[in-house]
């Protein structure tokens, strides 16, 4: 199990709690814990909006806790996918297959998933950026050696390798 998911369900359950307390008089609790502090002052002075804005708060409890730990996040230097931010890369760490390897390299891919492969598993499978995967898949589209369909279940631009 994720321990990030685990502390993101903690986060969710402790802002309802004090959401809850919200109606007992002290409005904002949950905003103050997400650090909105001005609006949480603002509801800690007029009992969560007259209640209203307390009532509302009760559907935007996760999104405001999101926002929160993307945040934090970004201020770890860590972006909301997980990857450190900022960091240079140098270009003797980077080794991404080109041109025909490339092309060898998302064949081979594409084949041991049974003939289709996404951008996303092209990248993952060659280490080459998303730009590079695509670009090449393209050529391989328009030289007729791949067609382009959509995954009915995700909506992913999914590419198919019909003679694999």
């Amino acid at each position: 199990m994720n321990p990030e998911n685990n502390q993101n369900k903690d986060r969710v359950l402790v802002s309802y709690i004090l959401c809850g307390v919200g109606f007992f008089g002290l409005g904002g609790l949950h905003r103050l814990y997400n650090g909105k502090i001005g609006t949480g002052l603002l509801w800690l002075c007029t009992f969560g909006l007259f209640y209203v804005g307390q009532a509302v708060d009760l559907l935007l409890i996760p999104g405001m806790v999101d926002e929160y730990e993307n945040k934090l996040r970004l201020k770890a230097g860590v972006s909301p996918f997980g990857v450190p931010v900022n960091q240079p890369i140098i270009a003797s760490q980077v080794h991404h297959p080109s041109g025909n390897q490339l092309m060898i390299k998302l064949i081979d891919a594409a084949e041991s998933r049974g003939g289709t492969l996404t951008v996303t598993q092209g990248v993952k499978a060659t280490g080459a950026s998303f730009a590079e995967v695509e670009n090449t898949l393209k050529e391989m589209y328009k030289s007729g050696y791949v067609k382009i369909d959509n995954d009915p279940n995700t909506g992913a631009v999914t590419y198919h390798f019909h003679e694999l």
